[in-house]
């Protein structure tokens, strides 16, 4: 058994409990033990243990999770010693695809594959993030998903000016131009995070590229098939600089954007008057909002949009964690299976502490237990494209290195095309 202890009776509640029983009915682990080591600690550790619960329940198995802050380095010496747990959660689809490189991870097969692109929002994506270039074969199945596609504002702010919420970055546009013609300033825009300072901006970056390109231009910048200062590349990083650079669009000037805090940045949402009545910033921002503030109330989001123009859909940027096999064993092929059950899933999104989103089209939303992720989950099975954090699928010398440091020279007034011209050269160095 598990560590953790089943939350809910099976059969009470909104859960899809027939999933359960029926996973319960054709997988029978009794003596098999299943290991997995994963970075979730605190109260991600005790939400997967809960999940975890219930597979030993209706399997019978004996199942151990160990979280470590340290994972990525623990894998690591783990798989290259030969004594790897059975599964494997991954923050970082490039350290799967390495340890997949190296023989380390079992594939999931063709029909996990298949049942991906046929049972989550946008499956295509999710199927091409589980894959491996230059392999055969499906490695990874995406689970606990994160949104960074957001925009946070302030609904009295808005009311109070009158102002819409934008359906496409046209009507986004006209709105930040709106808003500095009635006298006030549109955007708070922090990049700083001290050692890791510039990362905000990458995130920017990348939700522009993928609504100004096709998903294959972002999967090909990501690989560096299409160098770094390709002219669409640098036309990303203008367009972020077209919000960021300009005096009039942001609180403090364009100066401040380098030297502000991105938990700090929201701030100025909450002054009053307003010192900016917009933020674009992860799920995981309101964490840094000021202490009485209570989201879906006092602040609110929408979906960061596309161009109508365009054409090119409603594409979504994340990150997530991804389960893998490790040590091949029937109980770890078990448990991919039953993260394909809506229960895997419904179990973590009802636990208050958490905050939890899958694109799994077969659970009942009314299960998230806030408005707020409910919402966040809604624009997760409303994309038409899903695409992981750039930064964290390229090197980290140049994803956690040059593309943070140059997204600062930036902001610093170096051009986008010098700045672009020297991630690729650093991006070169690595080959």
């Amino acid at each position: 058994m598990a560590d953790g202890h089943l939350i809910v009776t099976p059969g009470e509640g909104l859960f899809n409990w027939q999933s359960y029983e029926e996973f319960a009915a054709a997988h029978d682990y009794t003596g098999q033990t299943l290991t997995m080591a994963s970075p979730w600690l605190g109260p991600d550790a005790v939400a997967a243990e809960a999940v975890l619960a219930y597979f030993a329940e209706a399997t019978g198995a004996k199942v151990t999770q160990a979280g470590s802050d340290s994972f990525e380095q623990q894998i690591l010496i783990d798989t290259a010693a030969g004594s790897p747990p059975n599964l494997a959660v991954f923050p970082q689809p490039g350290l799967a695809c390495d340890l997949a490189s190296r023989g380390y991870l079992t594939s999931l097969g063709e029909e996990t594959a298949n049942w991906m692109a046929e049972n989550y929002a946008a499956g295509p994506s999710w199927v091409a993030l589980g894959s491996c270039a230059g392999l055969e074969g499906f490695y990874n199945f995406a689970y606990s998903v994160n949104v960074k596609s957001l925009v946070w504002y302030v609904p009295e702010n808005f009311e109070d000016a009158g102002y819409d919420i934008p359906e496409s970055m046209e009507d986004l546009k006209a709105l930040t131009n709106q808003i500095v013609a009635d006298g006030s300033t549109p955007w708070c825009i922090g990049v700083g995070s001290g050692g890791a300072t510039g990362w905000p901006a990458t995130d920017w970056v990348e939700d522009l590229l993928l609504r100004t390109q096709p998903p294959e231009v972002y999967d090909q910048w990501t690989t560096n098939e299409i160098p770094f200062d390709d002219p669409r590349i640098v036309a990303a990083i203008e367009e972020f600089g077209a919000f960021a650079l300009n005096d009039d669009y942001v609180a403090g000037g364009a100066a401040a954007v380098a030297s502000t805090d991105f938990r700090d940045s929201p701030d100025g949402m909450f002054a009053s008057p307003p010192q900016c009545y917009m933020h674009r910033q992860a799920s995981f921002i309101p964490a840094f909002f000021p202490e009485d503030v209570v989201v879906g109330e006092d602040a609110d989001f929408f979906y960061f949009p596309a161009y109508d123009a365009l054409d090119l859909g409603k594409p979504v940027l994340g990150a997530g964690v991804l389960v893998s096999i490790t040590d091949d064993s029937e109980a770890a092929r078990g448990f991919i299976e039953f993260l394909k059950t809506p229960i895997a899933h419904e179990i973590w999104m009802s636990i208050e502490t958490q905050a939890f989103l899958t694109p799994h089209l077969g659970v009942n939303p009314d299960l998230y237990h806030n408005d707020t992720l409910r919402g966040q989950g809604e624009i997760l099975r409303n994309a038409t494209t899903f695409r992981f954090d750039g930064s964290d699928l390229m090197p980290g010398g140049v994803g956690a290195g040059t593309f943070w440091t140059g997204m600062v020279d930036y902001a610093g007034g170096q051009s986008a095309q010098d700045v672009a011209a020297g991630i690729q050269k650093s991006w070169d160095a690595l080959k």
